[in-house]
């Protein structure tokens, strides 16, 4: 996502000043070139952070935490000492934090925080974007959905429906430690027969909903960054197979979906949760999303050239 949008204002004619690993201008970790890029900004937007797709082992969980800690920190402590501090902060944060939603959608305004590992971290990323004062900068938690894009998770479900293994995937039993219990990793049987909801939003208007909120003065605090038109994971995995091409696709059972994901060190809880939300504040904004329906935004990002 950080790619996509350093290229998205750059072809704007936008100065962009990217902080993070490898081919980046600034490291993590460097106070005096983080406070130099941020002072004067017309917009910052914090992304870091390690990846949930991975298993919630002890050191993972404190790197996921950590890495969305420190680097949100570290731009606040920017905009802080700024002479000149950014009119707007965008910050990272998900969805997730939302409960299990099978009876009815989550809003920012009527949607209710679950429990758990992902929802802590959620909680904590959140608390650390809006625990300084900054009266001179406007800051918004987008809590975005699933992130359709050239890559991520459509990687490995593209590859899944082309091995005829892109059915839905069930919930249902599975063993739970005492450790996962504590450390609020465990998942509990949820959704019957891939009814969990997927809510989703195409990376094109990822860009598009920062553009918007970076000049509508209205916007702040979080912000659901999700497509208008869920669905269901039946639904979902129906759809890739027709843009595929892929008539088949057996269901994939709970027991089935936990060996592979310790095959492939992820976590079931990345498919078996129900994240039913809903862009309440931007369509009352008036934002109008390009891609408002699966489908097509499935086909739009296959018939795409690789970058």
């Amino acid at each position: 996502m950080g790619g996509y949008l350093a290229q998205h204002y750059r072809e704007q004619g936008r100065e962009v000043v990217t902080i993070g690993r490898s081919g980046s201008e600034l490291r993590w970790g460097d106070a005096s070139g983080i406070a130099a890029a941020v002072d004067g900004a017309a917009l910052v937007v914090g992304l870091a952070g390690k990846s949930v797709n991975c298993r919630y082992n002890k050191a993972n969980r404190a790197e996921i935490f950590r890495s969305r800690l420190d680097t949100t920190a570290q731009l606040s402590d920017a905009i802080a000492a700024a002479a000149a501090p950014p009119p707007v902060w965008v910050n990272s944060s998900t969805a997730t934090i939302y409960r299990h939603a099978e009876d009815r959608p989550m809003t920012e305004g009527a949607g209710d925080i679950g429990a758990g590992f992902s929802v802590e971290v959620a909680k904590a990323w959140e608390r650390a974007l809006f625990a300084a004062e900054l009266p001179g900068t406007r800051r918004i938690a987008l809590r975005s959905a699933i992130v359709l894009g050239d890559g991520g998770v459509l990687g490995p479900i593209k590859r899944l429906a082309r091995l005829c293994l892109g059915g839905a995937q069930h919930d249902g039993w599975w063993l739970v430690t005492r450790g996962r219990v504590a450390a609020g990793t465990a998942h509990y049987p949820g959704a019957k027969r891939g009814a969990q909801r997927f809510s989703w939003v195409h990376i094109e208007d990822i860009a598009r909903i920062l553009d918007f909120v970076e000049i509508d003065p209205s916007l702040h605090g979080p912000v659901n960054a999700s497509a208008p038109n869920p669905v269901d994971n039946r639904g979902f995995m129906a759809s890739v197979r027709r843009v595929l091409g892929t008539p088949f696709g057996p269901t994939m059972p709970r027991w089935m979906l936990e060996l592979g994901a310790i095959g492939i060190r992820t976590e079931t809880e990345l498919v078996l949760k129900s994240r039913w939300v809903l862009p309440e504040k931007l369509e009352a904004a008036g934002f109008e999303f390009a891609h408002p329906e699966l489908e097509p935004a499935l086909r739009e990002i296959w018939a795409r050239p690789r970058a």
